[in-house]
């Protein structure tokens, strides 16, 4: 009896399998597709209300988060700006280029 109810487990998990597998064979991919995209809007669903919580319960929290990513956000632009300015002052008269020395030709005495 004991033996039995340890291997219960594992039979229930292979009739799983065996259900999972024909259930995936018989239905159409198109409704697999469907089936994928209503999970992924039930988590956005859930995940917003999870968000809405936050925002109610930590409104300077999320006040701090909006003004950090602001901060973030205005660093990065000025940073791109210096970095576009120093390729334009590069590219004209800026930084001399490297040439390679190469030999003289011969000329020939006519």
């Amino acid at each position: 009896m004991d033996q039995m109810l340890a291997t219960l487990p594992d039979r229930a998990m292979r009739v799983a399998h065996q259900v999972g597998g024909s259930l995936k064979g018989a239905v159409p991919d198109r409704a697999l597709h469907w089936m994928e995209t209503g999970a992924a809007l039930a988590a956005v669903k859930t995940g917003s209300r999870a968000a809405a919580k936050v925002v109610r319960r930590n409104p300077a929290l999320v006040a701090t988060a909006v003004a950090g990513a602001g901060l973030l956000w205005l660093v990065a632009r000025q940073r791109r700006k210096r970095m576009e300015e120093a390729e334009a002052a590069n590219e004209g008269n800026g930084k001399p280029k490297r040439v390679r020395a190469r030999k003289a030709s011969k000329k020939r005495d006519a």
